[in-house]
């Protein structure tokens, strides 16, 4: 069986783009000082000026990693995106953010964007009380979310986004995220640029 989604070494990702993509839940001094340091045995010597191509590819890989997705899951968001009222790169944005895994992993009830989607995969989390367990599934206005007894134990201090209200363990979207609202590094432009070649 073919796996789609990345199983490997998460550090290793965030490596390659030079970063933290909050894909792993503790942080430490060592791992932050490899962050500027490329994947492979020595890092990449002598880096080359990157072509407009390659800074578009490394925007789209980087937004891909940091939700976890395929590049198909990838792709048809951003066609979904593209047939859309408004900007395609915002609302391609808005549409990630209400995943429900990383609407989990914004209200802090899971460490990591894997983790809220484990959760949600195996049964843990509840939208006006009646059980999801599919990850991509687009969370909406007012829904409330909330995280099981199991579930509780692996939440983190943690400000939401304005966009969103926590009480407990449970939380729900007060407003639709707009680009301002979404704090992240993504160059949503870059992406739009990549696959409107």
């Amino acid at each position: 069986m073919i796996l789609s989604r990345y199983t490997g070494p998460k550090h290793r990702l965030e490596r390659q783009e030079g970063e933290s993509l909050d894909l792993k839940s503790l942080a430490s001094k060592s791992r932050d000082k490899r962050l500027n340091v490329p994947p492979g045995q020595h890092g990449q010597k002598g880096r080359k000026k990157k072509s407009d191509y390659a800074v578009q590819l490394r925007a789209k890989q980087k937004a891909k990693r940091m939700y976890g997705l395929s590049e198909k899951q990838f792709h048809r968001y951003f066609e979904i995106g593209k047939k859309e009222k408004g900007k395609t790169g915002d609302v391609l944005l808005q549409m990630l953010e209400m995943r429900l895994d990383n609407v989990i992993f914004r209200l802090g009830l899971a460490p990591t964007r894997a983790a809220a989607r484990q959760l949600v995969s195996h049964g843990h989390v509840s939208i006006n009380n009646q059980k999801i367990n599919i990850p991509s599934y687009q969370v909406k206005l007012n829904q409330v979310l909330t995280v099981d007894s199991k579930a509780k134990a692996i939440q983190k201090e943690h400000t939401p986004p304005v966009w969103l209200a926590k009480q407990g363990a449970a939380g729900k979207i007060v407003k639709v995220p707009e680009r301002a609202d979404i704090e992240t590094t993504i160059d949503d432009q870059l992406i739009v640029e990549f696959y409107s070649r």
